[in-house]
């Protein structure tokens, strides 16, 4: 256990911040499922519908390194080659 008081508030800060990336990460992936899941069974106007929204989460997460940003480019690239197949 911390005794100093800068090591009593860097925990509460660290706390504050956990909870604040498990928020953005969270909201990040159940949009990004929804579009996948969207584009695998072919719907191709909710997966359109929701691609915007997702890519927006993902880069409010690349913002605030919750996901590096390669990775936030990955996960882009990864759901509009998805939202592209569905139609086809």
């Amino acid at each position: 256990m911390a005794h100093s008081k800068q090591a009593k508030k860097r925990i509460r800060q660290n706390d504050k911040a956990r909870l604040r990336n498990k928020a953005v990460s969270s909201k990040m992936r159940t949009l990004v499922k929804r579009v996948m899941t969207a584009a695998e069974t072919g719907d191709k106007a909710t997966a359109e519908g929701t691609l915007a929204l997702a890519i927006q989460a993902v880069d409010k997460a690349a913002k605030t390194n919750v996901i590096h940003k390669n990775a936030a480019a990955r996960k882009v690239s990864q759901l509009t080659r998805a939202v592209q197949k569905a139609g086809a």
